[in-house]
């Protein structure tokens, strides 16, 4: 099992990509997933993102309990700027 600050970070980095690319359907299930494993495994529920002076904020509840993790942005929009970057690797797939 991952700690809550990794669950945390891999559901904001395929996040922000599902966020800037609506119609992928394989950032849009990570997404679901990721999800599920804050859920299921970490008890947190009612997340959401802020981006603000070079920094994200996870706002979340967990057992209850409002918390928040910040991460430097150049760390979460790692895996956004390789998929613009490179859009050839991370083709779009049509809904099913």
């Amino acid at each position: 099992m991952n700690s809550l600050m990794d669950a945390v970070y891999n559901w904001l980095t395929i996040r922000i990509v599902y966020d800037a690319r609506p119609e992928d359907t394989a950032a849009r299930d990570t997404v679901h997933l990721f999800e599920q494993t804050l859920e299921a495994d970490h008890g947190v529920d009612r997340y959401s993102y802020e981006k603000k002076d070079g920094w994200y904020t996870v706002v979340f509840t967990k057992d209850g309990n409002a918390d928040e993790l910040r991460f430097r942005e150049e760390m979460v929009e790692i895996m956004l700027k390789q998929v613009l970057s490179h859009p050839e690797r991370y083709k779009q797939f049509p809904s099913e």
